[in-house]
């Protein structure tokens, strides 16, 4: 019976063995490009078919874009949430991408059949009643519903899918942590790559044959990405919910507050913690007690010598110390908003700036709204150079398997997005320079000025999102303990929310305070040179800000206990048993950036 069980207990972790890595990861990489080809391509085209198809305003259809790109982030939190408590990560995506489907098969259904939308605007319509037709009840029912479908689903698979993918490697494993950074990295290259294709193939078929086939390409899109991740499945490892990461938040703020009145004891001894048989089978993070927030502390004191409280009076150390991770991230998410909504201003200014320059290359006219390809072409070179040759030569030099610590790396996009906003600004100063000396400041014709002068700047940028984006990925999902890993990933989503939604109150303000540097409809009378420059300097005096929230930031510290408790000494083996103890793994220094 000890040899049998011995044999069944080793037969197990081989195949756990199996599970995960490289090959995993690809299933991934597959969806993640598919679901974003659909997303991108319709960020940058839905204000034509909301203008030209639904017959909303141009305030309106900005406005709705606005609604839609913020929803579809925020809404990542709600995503993160289910996946920590209720599903596991793959079926999270496997659900959300369904919801996505939903959407897209909606709004295609609307795009086909002229009876769902309201009759397209004419000259002569608006001749006769100065309006066109607004659509009706149900016409907008169906549209929002497929919309927010759309950004519920798309928002479900951006919490759920990263941190399935890291899931694959294991961070306490010499080896596997190496890879873990460059999942990351490869994650961005198949989130680029699939917008490459959106805003460029899938533009096309919008424009050239109809909505309807638009949406239907987006919808076949999400369907074959719904497909390969499902073929994952049985390489997957998968994450046990653990309960809602919400219900601990609060229980450790209820529990601190009930026991106000006691000092906080100085001997970690004296505050609850899990033992050894509350652990269990599988393998659980216990965090070591930071001095951060001492406060929160008092949930975990244990009275009268008992640890029979209630969740709701009695938290342990690792919970608490959950809620102050949570707290330590915020300003960090804080400090990286104004980088977004500097992105906002390249994918509305700068794309207004192209339409006024010479588009010609090699006899065809660049789009303006395809722009945008540039910084994507950018991080499609820049990942796997980054990834293959500059990632190992630093962690020769640093001996981190990251190469550069996740904090520096965030660190280095902001200051690359500061850069750009200065690029922005003297390309600026040029393009006004060679309006007036060519007296076209009133003219519509393009200037003689090409449009890839603004491919410095989108260049620069790109980099900044290489280092950034991967960079808050990779770190929220590492300092996350093992039950908020989603919701940790879905926080650093919500920057890019908040940076759309800051640009149009920084845009507004500025027009107030400068006296309307951005107000005239011609941009050859506009600061947008200025603007540029102050938004260079407001990212400049960001980036201090963040300095001293990366200083400031705790690393978490981790014993990682393997208790298998269920399994007797005479099944197991005492050699084995002895074999069992605690990793211990320290975090970094409070004041060292990682």
């Amino acid at each position: 019976m000890a040899l049998w069980s011995r044999n069944i207990g080793k037969s197990k972790g081989l195949q756990q063995q199996k599970l995960g890595g490289a090959r995993a990861a690809l299933f991934v990489y597959a969806m993640e490009g598919l679901e974003n080809m659909a997303f991108v391509a319709n960020a940058v085209s839905l204000v034509t078919y909301f203008n030209g198809y639904m017959n909303f305003g141009l305030a309106k259809s900005a406005t709705t874009l606005t609604n839609f790109m913020g929803a579809s982030f925020m809404l990542a939190l709600l995503g993160g949430f289910i996946s920590d408590t209720y599903l596991s990560r793959f079926k999270t995506c496997l659900l959300f991408g369904f919801i996505e489907l939903a959407g897209y098969v909606l709004l295609t259904i609307q795009a086909h059949f002229d009876f769902l939308r309201p009759t397209p605007c004419t000259p002569l319509a608006e001749l006769n009643g100065g309006q066109c037709e607004a659509a009706d009840k149900g016409q907008l029912a169906i549209f929002f519903s497929g919309l927010y479908l759309v950004a519920l689903g798309t928002s479900g698979v951006k919490a759920g899918l990263p941190s399935l993918g890291a899931d694959q490697f294991d961070k306490d494993d010499p080896k596997e942590a190496s890879h873990l950074s460059s999942f990351f990295n490869w994650f961005l290259f198949s989130l680029s790559l699939g917008a490459i294709i959106g805003v460029t193939f899938v533009v096309w078929i919008s424009d050239n044959r109809g909505w309807d086939w638009g949406f239907g390409v987006c919808t076949v899109a999400l369907f074959f990405a719904i497909v390969f991740v499902y073929m994952g499945k049985s390489f997957y490892r998968n994450n046990v919910p653990g309960g809602s990461p919400v219900l601990r938040i609060l229980q450790v703020f209820v529990a601190a507050a009930r026991n106000w009145r006691l000092p906080v004891p100085e001997s970690d001894h004296e505050l609850h913690e899990l033992n050894d048989k509350e652990v269990g089978i599988s393998k659980t993070e216990i965090l070591r007690r930071t001095n951060q927030f001492r406060f929160l502390d008092k949930a975990a004191i244990i009275e009268n010598g008992s640890s029979m409280e209630g969740p709701w009076r009695l938290c342990t150390v690792t919970q608490v110390e959950e809620t102050k991770i949570i707290i330590r991230m915020l300003p960090i998410i804080v400090s990286t908003i104004f980088m977004n909504t500097c992105l906002a201003q390249l994918q509305t200014f700068s794309i207004q700036q192209g339409v006024t320059m010479n588009r010609d290359l090699l006899g065809f006219s660049v789009p303006a709204p395809s722009l945008p390809v540039v910084p994507l072409l950018c991080l499609i070179i820049l990942i796997p150079i980054y990834d293959r040759i500059v990632v190992p030569l630093a962690r020769k030099i640093t001996g981190n398997p990251t190469g550069i610590r996740r904090l520096q790396r965030i660190g280095i996009g902001l200051v690359l997005s500061a850069v750009s906003m200065g690029i922005a600004g003297l390309v600026e100063t040029r393009r006004k320079r060679v309006a007036i000396e060519n007296n076209m400041v009133d003219s519509p014709a393009p200037l003689p000025m090409n449009v890839f002068w603004l491919g410095f700047q989108y260049a620069v940028f790109g980099a900044a999102d290489m280092f950034t984006l991967v960079g808050l990925l990779e770190f929220f999902y590492s300092e996350s303990s093992e039950g908020m890993k989603s919701l940790g990933t879905s926080i650093s989503w919500c920057s890019l929310a908040f940076g759309y939604f800051v640009s149009s109150v920084v845009v507004e303000v500025v027009n107030k305070v400068s006296g309307g540097w951005l107000a005239s409809n011609n941009l050859n009378k506009d600061k947008l040179n200025y603007f540029y420059w102050l938004l260079a300097g407001i990212s400049v005096i960001n980036f201090g800000f963040y300095l001293i929230c990366a200083s400031w930031y705790k690393y978490k510290e981790v014993e990682v206990k393997q208790i298998l408790d269920n399994i007797s000494e005479d099944d197991f083996g005492r050699k084995d048993l002895n074999k069992m103890k605690i990793v211990n793994q320290p975090g970094s220094s409070s004041s060292r950036i990682n």
